[in-house]
């Protein structure tokens, strides 16, 4: 089985998460890594719930953490491939730490988005992928058209606006590399509303 687009399962904070997008092929899986957030993984809970998984590459999630900050944190986790910042002035200190890295920008308007495409060329020279992710845009003919403009220049993972019935369309009709999903808690340990996540999923699944 395979998914028919790259996807990045953001804020994994639990085994039955894991476990579950893992088993959907999921590419890329995501720990929040920073201290005093309220979805901080410890590095003794990332390998008690990596030790379960194979197949895919984890990123190391931050907000605003500094990036001697984030060089030393990783240490402690293993296995630990690319990082997600949302802070752009801290990408030149990281560029060349020898992981993939991924910025993670929160869009308010769509204008936004030409500001981000301006910079596209950078992106695309040191190899950063951008994480369009936002709470009040929709997915208009308007913002699909910059958005696809972006990601002829860049990579560039989708993480608002998917539905199911619709997520294919828009893969396709923005050029993106792929998507990203948000993770979520669990009712209690061991059980876990899946259906957001599972639906979008599903719909992307190859069939045999």
């Amino acid at each position: 089985m395979s998914l028919k687009t790259f996807v990045k399962i953001s804020n994994i904070n639990n085994l039955s998460d894991a476990r579950y997008c893992a088993g959907m092929y999921v590419n890329l899986m995501g720990f929040n890594l920073e201290q005093n957030h309220e979805d901080f993984i410890s590095p003794e809970k990332f390998k008690e719930i990596t030790d379960w998984l194979s197949g895919l590459e984890f990123v190391a999630e931050f907000e605003t953490a500094h990036p001697d900050t984030i060089l030393s944190t990783i240490q402690e986790y293993s296995g630990i491939k690319f990082i997600e910042i949302q802070e752009e002035i801290h990408l030149k200190m990281l560029v060349n730490s020898g992981y993939g890295l991924i910025l993670k920008v929160t869009l308010n308007e769509e204008s936004e988005i030409d500001e981000i495409i301006a910079k596209a060329d950078s992106y695309k020279d040191f190899e950063v992928a951008i994480h369009l992710h936002s709470l009040s845009l929709e997915l208009k003919d308007s913002v699909i058209q910059k958005i696809k403009e972006l990601s002829n220049n860049c990579e560039v993972l989708l993480g608002f606006g998917l539905e199911p019935d619709t997520v294919e369309e828009i893969i396709k009709d923005t050029g993106i590399k792929g998507i990203c999903l948000q993770g979520g808690h669990e009712i209690k340990p061991g059980l876990k509303d899946f259906d957001d996540l599972a639906d979008i999923l599903e719909a992307l699944e190859v069939e045999d």
